[in-house]
């Protein structure tokens, strides 16, 4: 649990807008590719310093720059003065660990959100903020790494699609959109993971598998802590009042909030499926005890009068008649047999056993 709440190591006392970056995902050099696009033609291009940048402020063409690496801060803040972006904005890209969340600043939107990947080898979600800044015919976005959702958006840019055809909004919308279907992969990966844990656990529950239940638990809270505030986000920039956001527009962004409402739905079906695995496991460990008890209950029974019988024979007097009777020793096992076998058949026709 403790991994879901670290905020990371930020000093305090720090003025607003410095630049510090908190996260823990480093490559060795940042990377700066540029699309730019309309109708009729597609650039694509990495471009080794932000002062590149700069030609693509006021252009008649829709550009998309994506940075990957966040830790050099003096990269960021050289693209955000260039864009005239707010500091407080700067200052809240290089610190991931921000809720998905929308502010107007007229000449531009910035969205915060966060992308989800299932490692299948650690069996586990990781969760990575991009920032996303929609200016007039520019779209800013800014990873921690290399390796991103996005590539769906990139062969649609080669052809000539809808998004090609359109402004800078409608990529925005392609890019947030391609970040919310991605979601429906890794809880799929999830949902497959609960209904194994699940036969598992009726077949053959152990601790092993009460530790993979808390872990799905802490899993399904990290993706609801990622997607929740998302669909205020998506409510705000169907809703907003920015010009930078088309009539058009607006009506795929009403189709990604209830793609967004069906994850949250997804989301909290297999919360509480796994609040039921739990309940699951405790039953299953119950059920096997109780037939354990059974068992030894049964045998215990058995013997009580076995016990009783055995007993009466083994102590010492000196006259008992049946010492000196031939046949006293079959006679008390078939006794013994009698007795457990009456014992047996009660408990058969009372469906004990």
């Amino acid at each position: 649990m403790m991994k879901l709440f670290r905020r990371g190591q930020r000093n305090v006392g720090l003025a607003p807008g410095t630049l510090e970056y908190v996260g823990e995902k480093k490559i060795e050099e940042p990377r700066i590719t540029v699309w730019d696009y309309d109708r009729e033609n597609l650039e694509q291009k990495e471009v080794p310093t932000p002062e590149e940048c700069s030609k693509y402020l006021d252009t008649p063409r829709v550009s998309w720059i994506n940075v990957d690496g966040l830790h050099d801060t003096d990269l960021i803040a050289k693209i955000g003065e260039r864009f005239g972006l707010h500091p407080l904005v700067m200052e809240d890209i290089v610190n991931v660990h921000q809720r998905p969340k929308l502010e107007d600043y007229d000449k531009y939107l910035y969205v915060v959100t966060r992308m989800l990947d299932y490692d299948a080898e650690a069996n586990e979600v990781s969760s990575e903020q991009v920032s996303l800044v929609l200016g007039k015919n520019f779209v800013l976005t800014f990873q921690e790494r290399e390796g991103d959702v996005f590539d769906p958006v990139r062969d649609r840019l080669q052809k000539t699609a809808r998004v090609r055809l359109s402004y800078a909004d409608y990529l925005a919308y392609a890019l947030l959109d391609a970040i919310v279907d991605n979601y429906f992969v890794a809880l799929e990966r999830l949902g497959e993971d609960i209904e194994t844990l699940e036969e598992d656990l009726v077949e053959n529950p152990s601790s092993e598998l009460l530790e993979t239940v808390h872990r799905l638990k802490r899993e399904l809270i990290l993706v609801r802590r990622s997607i929740w505030p998302l669909r205020e986000v998506m409510s705000g920039l169907e809703r907003s009042e920015s010009k930078l956001v088309r009539k058009e527009t607006r009506l795929y962004l009403r189709d990604l909030y209830d793609h967004t409402v069906q994850v949250m739905d997804a989301v909290e079906s297999y919360r509480d499926v796994v609040s039921g695995l739990q309940d699951l496991y405790l039953s299953s460990i119950s059920n096997r005890m109780n037939e354990v008890m059974k068992v030894l209950t049964i045998i215990a029974t058995l013997f009580i009068p076995l016990g009783f019988i055995a007993g009466v024979y083994g102590m010492n007097f000196e006259f008992m008649p049946e010492l000196k009777f031939k046949w006293s020793y079959p006679i008390f096992w078939g006794a013994i047999a009698a007795v457990s076998g009456l014992m047996l058949y009660f408990f058969h026709r009372k469906k004990w056993i």
